[in-house]
């Protein structure tokens, strides 16, 4: 099986816009961001993320979105026709519903607004999500002392994006990193991040032929897959948001075997 199934195109762009947002994220004022540590409400699975108070710099976004566009048409020219029209759209009160829409995941929005505007249908939320994430990361870098597991179910205690990426730590210990916000948290070995099963009969692997430092952990009570990475193998760790795409196999492999990466819950009587 071929282990990479990312084009080096494709790296290339997704290398320039992590840089770009660790550059937008040395530009956010960070007392813009304030943590409100509700453990009830953290503790029921509310994501910290939308329990601060969070005052976005709306010149920046927008910016920050013309920055994107420069780098898609440098990258990949044929997007120009496609990004031309973008700044005539994003105003100020657009830009808020960006973030907003973004911030809740709403693809119902984004993919109206791209009908709408005669938008290929991934443009709107892939520029207001990659816009977003510095204060996404941001925000997790100032709770993280304060995260400790996730709900399962939950998804990122941050963010409330979904579980999908683990790493193996010393002693074996199970770290999950969320590619979005960059937050971590321990779980057990053996416990589904999406239904909470633990049950050992039910929890399995899945391992893929020449990838000796890889694994997918699925769940037949719900579904649900996570991509395990055993870093202690690595002589240099790379970023999260590099190992996941760098492991964008594992998803390949997990989703063709009937898998996702949300869970579902079974129905009960």
């Amino acid at each position: 099986m071929i282990k990479s199934v990312v084009s080096k195109e494709y790296q290339e762009l997704q290398k320039g816009i992590i840089k770009l947002q660790e550059q937008w994220k040395l530009q956010i004022d960070p007392e813009t961001i304030r943590p409100n540590f509700d453990k009830a409400a953290m503790q029921a699975g509310v994501p910290a993320a939308a329990l601060a108070a969070i005052d976005f710099d709306i010149s920046l976004f927008v910016q920050w979105i013309d920055e994107i566009n420069t780098t898609l048409v440098t990258l990949i020219p044929d997007l120009e026709a496609k990004l031309s029209c973008i700044a005539s759209l994003l105003n100020e009160e657009t830009a808020i519903r960006w973030i907003d829409e973004a911030f809740s995941f709403n693809e119902v929005y984004f993919t109206s607004f791209a009908e709408e505007h005669g938008l290929e249908e991934w443009i709107p939320q892939f520029l207001a999500e990659t816009a977003l994430r510095p204060y996404l990361q941001l925000t997790a870098e100032k709770v993280q002392p304060m995260i400790n597991h996730a709900a399962p179910g939950a998804g990122c205690p941050v963010c409330g994006e979904p579980a999908r990426l683990a790493t193996l730590e010393e002693e074996g210990k199970k770290a999950i990193h969320c590619p979005r916000c960059h937050a971590n948290w321990h779980a057990k070995r053996l416990e589904c991040s999406h239904c909470g099963n633990e049950d050992h009969k039910t929890i399995q692997f899945l391992t893929v032929e020449g990838d000796a430092t890889s694994q997918i952990q699925v769940c037949e009570e719900c579904k649900g897959y996570i991509k395990i990475i055993d870093t202690r193998q690595y002589i240099s760790k790379p970023s999260v948001a590099l190992l996941d795409l760098n492991s964008i196999h594992l998803d390949f492999v997990a989703q063709d075997n009937g898998y996702n990466s949300l869970g579902e819950k079974k129905l009960t009587n």
